[in-house]
């Protein structure tokens, strides 16, 4: 493949209008990433990357799935014994075969900004291209990378056991970035599995609780929230299925958690019963305390139990699901406003044939001097691309308030995912250019240029409140 200056400063922009709402109102704006899996624990170390594998393909879903569908052997995705170096002549062997799919984009606006690199990725550029991308990591820590791009907010994926050590570490390094947890209580809502009662110990440690009864288990949940709180945090996250809205009294799910913490199996409705009342009480302390929570829901994770066994989580093998969405979220959601106890919330699916479900149901409770309180989150996992961005964005226009949208976020676990708030940017400020040319709305460059960037950035900064001192 013969190319290079691939990704020119106009890339993605179709029109003068498009050009002038980028690079004049949203390139230069810092990046709030609200959501991603970034290791604090990398972060705290402050030590450089130094090797691009490490930085670029460990942990890469994205890539280790385009890599086996290009027939890789999984000794080169996520093999122990290969070399990092073979990884990545790999992962160069597969990059043109990305191409239409975002994989192709992203890696070579990685390439661009954050090492100069213009030449596309392929076998005969791998390995001055290695050579060169290393000697510019042996000197670049995590936090370096991040300003590069002007991030100046990321919120990583914690869990309610975790000690936060990390985030107090980065914290007195006094670094660029801000870098604040955000609590993903998953594990409290499992209670089938085998682990939950071990989990349910550490919480009790951790929390200083003895936990014997669902009062106790609500008391510790309480404690750890003040702590997650007092490290920064302004968000709560989930990654399910579906929501948890089945009728629940505390009396029953009492003795349901009784029941499982003796080492009894539940029934699948009384696991159901017992999540959506753990569910309804996160989300009250959630808001009792001002923050956004957030729900990632449809992903039907683990298809493939093979390498489940071999690699474990995260393997690379989720995809979309196709579960029903709608009664459950307007039951939770309606329960919790009629209580005035509804937090901020931001909902994601992974479906497309359900955005039209999500975007209206954001739209029912809504509450005065609170702007855009209830989100349909951004183009999530396998939306994450120019044709699922501009579908959330139109569809976004037509149910709800784009103006009013708290915009993009990485969801990643890489350091050098940044510029997909680049790519977000262009595709919005190309979406309405569009609409300049052909007379939808008006041509008035100021008005526009302000919607931009309160999408890209002002809105998400007023949004969640983060304390930046």
């Amino acid at each position: 493949m013969n190319a290079t200056h691939f990704i020119s400063d106009n890339f993605v922009l179709q029109s003068d209008i498009a050009e002038t709402l980028y690079h004049t109102y949203a390139k230069d704006l810092p990046i709030i990433d609200y959501h991603n899996h970034l290791s604090p624990e990398q972060i705290a170390a402050n030590k450089p990357v130094k090797n691009i594998t490490d930085a670029w393909l460990n942990g890469d879903h994205y890539k280790w799935r385009a890599m086996r569908a290009n027939g890789i052997d999984e000794s080169y995705i996520t093999g122990a014994n290969t070399s990092k170096k073979d990884k990545f002549l790999k992962w160069a062997e597969t990059v043109p075969y990305t191409l239409r799919n975002p994989l192709f984009h992203w890696t070579h606006l990685e390439l661009k900004r954050y090492f100069g690199i213009d030449e596309i990725l392929q076998p005969s550029t791998a390995d001055a291209i290695y050579d060169k991308i290393n000697t510019i990591l042996e000197d670049k820590t995590p936090a370096q990378l991040l300003e590069h791009l002007k991030v100046e907010v990321v919120c990583t994926t914690d869990d309610p056991i975790d000690g936060l050590e990390h985030h107090k570490a980065i914290k007195a390094l006094g670094i660029y970035t801000k870098v604040f947890p955000t609590f993903r209580p998953d594990a409290l809502l499992l209670v089938e599995k085998d682990s939950f009662p071990e989990y349910i110990g550490k919480l009790a440690a951790c929390s200083g609780v003895a936990i014997a009864t669902l009062e106790d288990l609500v008391e510790a949940i309480a404690v750890r929230i003040d702590y997650f709180h007092e490290q920064g945090c302004r968000l709560s996250d989930y990654g399910l299925e579906e929501i948890y809205a089945s009728e629940f009294t505390e009396v029953a799910v009492d003795a349901i958690f009784k029941k499982r913490l003796s080492g009894a199996v539940l029934t699948s409705e009384e696991a159901t019963e017992f999540a959506s009342c753990i569910l309804n009480t996160l989300c009250k302390l959630y808001h009792a305390k001002g923050w956004t929570q957030q729900f990632h829901i449809g992903a039907i994770r683990n298809n493939n139990s093979r390498l489940l066994e071999q690699i474990g989580l995260d393997a690379g093998v989720d995809s979309i699901g196709d579960f029903p969405a709608a009664k459950a979220m307007s039951k939770l959601f309606n329960s919790l406003d009629r209580s005035s106890q509804l937090a901020k919330t931001i909902s994601y699916n992974l479906n497309p044939s359900q955005n039209e479900v999500f975007a209206t149901m954001m739209g029912n409770y809504s509450e005065a001097n609170v702007p855009g309180k209830m989100q349909w989150g951004s183009g999530w996992w396998f939306l994450d691309q120019k044709d699922g961005m501009e579908k959330q964005l139109n569809c976004l226009s037509n149910m709800g308030l784009l103006s009013r949208f708290v915009g993009m976020l990485t969801d990643s676990r890489s350091f050098l995912s940044f510029p997909r708030h680049e790519y977000f940017r262009r595709i919005l400020c190309n979406l309405i250019g569009e609409d300049v040319k052909q007379g939808l709305i008006p041509n008035d460059i100021e008005f526009l240029g302000k919607m931009v960037q309160d999408i890209c950035y002002y809105n998400a900064k007023n949004y969640f409140g983060f304390n930046m001192k």
